[in-house]
């Protein structure tokens, strides 16, 4: 992973400081590369979504989403303890509206997957980032492989959606839609921030204001002793390493090149719904899974070859 590493960094539209881990584990982390530690944080949150599903009949969706933030925002801040001091208001607005994105992407999934299957659900939510590779991208070969990946999406669904849930489906599409703003202020809170501060800071805020939601709807249930262990398992397999990971990653990788990367997302949703749901892929999905991988390879070769193109034209100092 080390010259994928190399030549991502060289593909960045924006000048980044180097990440720095926020246990003191950079070399660990640095030595994946960015698309590894995407990868990583993928696997991580596909297995921890489909633990937060068996734990739906004990707290409900609002109370697991109440619980993974919480728990996620106390280990965070715990381990970076952020500075509040010397931040300016642009600062501190990035990092809130960081916030919001985070609770609402997680508040309107876990209500998608309360409703529909965890695959079918991580299909729809993905269209997001999708369409923001497309919006984003500035070259138009990216489009195809976005296209391509698209209609493995819809493969991965069945070819269609209409036996699923319609309230569940709209969840689905709507943080879909947050994801793709997630992604864009993670990588802006990325660049304010060091190491992983500006995570744990939204972290916070998203748990502030989804925790009065989880009381309400889920009452002392939140307060059961194995709710809340299951609670914590699912925050830091689906928030606290994944999150930090992409924290790390987007300060390497332009938001279109993570954007389709994250098309990889229902293949690692399939294989975690298989594992430990019981949940088995037909050859339809099989084949959906396929072309999307292709079409995240095709893309992040893509910026790669770019990337090799402007060091080759560059003139010499």
């Amino acid at each position: 992973m080390t010259a994928t590493s190399t030549t991502s960094s060289a593909t960045s539209t924006t000048a980044t400081p180097t990440p720095v881990a926020p246990v003191g584990r950079q070399s660990r982390f640095g030595s994946l590369g960015p698309v590894g530690l995407v990868l990583a944080g993928g696997v991580s949150v596909q297995f921890g979504g489909a633990l937060a599903v068996t734990l739906m009949p004990r707290a409900g969706a609002p109370g697991v989403v109440a619980l993974r933030l919480l728990a996620a925002a106390v280990v965070l801040l715990l381990v970076c303890r952020p500075r509040l001091r010397g931040h300016s208001r642009a600062d501190w607005g990035t990092v809130i509206a960081f916030g919001i994105a985070m609770g609402a992407m997680n508040g309107l999934f876990y209500e998608a997957v309360a409703r529909i299957p965890l695959g079918p659900a991580v299909t729809l939510e993905v269209l997001g980032p999708l369409a923001l590779s497309v919006l984003a991208s500035r070259r138009a070969v990216n489009a195809v492989w976005a296209g391509l990946a698209l209609l493995g999406v819809f493969l991965l669904g069945g070819g269609g959606f209409s036996d699923l849930d319609p309230t569940g489906v709209a969840f689905a599409l709507g943080a879909g839609a947050m994801w793709a703003v997630y992604i864009l202020f993670s990588a802006r809170t990325g660049r304010r921030f060091p190491q992983a501060d500006g995570l744990a800071l939204a972290m916070a805020v998203a748990a502030l204001l989804f925790l009065p939601i989880g009381i309400t709807a889920a009452g002392t249930r939140l307060l059961d002793p194995t709710t809340v262990a299951l609670g914590s398992a699912v925050a830091l397999l689906s928030s606290v390493l994944p999150y930090t990971l992409e924290l790390l990653a987007l300060r390497r990788l332009p938001a279109s090149t993570f954007a389709i990367l994250m098309s990889l997302e229902p293949a690692l949703a399939a294989t975690a719904g298989f594992l430990v749901l019981g949940q088995s892929l037909s050859a339809t999905e099989a084949a959906a899974i396929a072309l999307v991988i292709a079409a995240s390879i095709g893309a992040v070769r893509t910026q790669v070859g770019r990337g090799r193109a402007r060091v080759e034209l560059a003139p010499e100092a």
